[in-house]
């Protein structure tokens, strides 16, 4: 093959299409427009998402961004402060804070939170807690039951960090320090 003999694939190139040109040319007299309006006038455009008169899309949907999780879990939030009503050594779960009106239902989601101070020794059975309110209840002698729990958090390593892997697999006591013999 020499380059004279090169040639476009076949179906690869066009000619242009020469518009206004009489009858059997196929684009003859209003040169594709059709006849009158303002798709046949010099210079006529329509905007990139016009809609033919229709009330557009983007004037069609809410203005606000973002959305709604449908399955957001919604918590009452209590304090350990109001806590203190409960009888000390007492166990305090959902039926025990709807009876003191603190939530409406028994089988409502609770965090605690740490706002006060708990003046009594109590067990207490929620959702969630604040590390600050878990702290609270065990320093006034309580045990806090987290009825939710959430999966832990996975470090990843940054890439190209060398020192990642190294421990990853299990433990085979290899890296743990020995105890002087003797």
């Amino acid at each position: 093959m020499k380059l004279h003999e090169l040639r476009p694939a076949p179906g690869s190139r066009h000619s242009r299409k020469r518009i206004g040109r009489g009858i059997s040319a196929g684009q003859g007299k209003t040169s594709g427009r059709g006849q009158k309006g303002a798709g046949a006038r010099e210079g006529s455009k329509v905007p990139r998402a016009f809609e033919g008169g229709q009330m557009p899309i983007t004037m069609r949907l809410p203005k606000l961004r973002g959305f709604t999780n449908r399955w957001r879990a919604e918590y009452t939030a209590i304090n350990v402060s109001k806590l203190n009503r409960f009888p000390s050594a007492g166990i305090v779960d959902g039926a025990a804070l709807a009876q003191a009106g603190l939530v409406t239902r028994p089988g409502e989601r609770v965090k605690l939170l740490a706002a006060g101070k708990l003046k009594v020794a109590l067990t207490v059975r929620v959702q969630r807690a604040s590390a600050a309110a878990i702290r609270a209840v065990e320093a006034a002698g309580g045990r806090l039951e987290l009825l939710e729990t959430r999966p832990a958090k996975t470090e990843r390593a940054a890439p190209g960090d060398a020192g990642a892997t190294a421990g990853a697999g299990p433990n085979t006591g290899d890296d743990e320090e020995a105890e002087p013999e003797g």
